[in-house]
């Protein structure tokens, strides 16, 4: 990854990680996920990263959106 970019979350299921990016984007922060599964097995860890200066108000909608669906 690029200098600047920060990891915020891992994910083992590309699906999750993608739904999370772009509700990241859609609030205006910026999200890159690297998918690090093996292409066969589909084993591995997809990561979430955001700009360095974005880390905190992006785990903050992740929280936010994560106490909603689990009302």
């Amino acid at each position: 990854m690029e200098p600047g970019w920060i990891k915020i979350k891992t994910f083992g299921i590309v699906v999750e990680a993608e739904i999370v990016k772009n509700m990241l984007i859609e609030n205006d922060i910026p999200a890159v996920v690297v998918n690090k599964q093996d292409v066969y097995v589909r084993f591995g860890n997809v990561e979430l990263y955001v700009q360095d200066g974005n880390q905190e108000a992006a785990l903050q909608l992740i929280d936010e959106q994560s106490e909603n669906t689990n009302d």
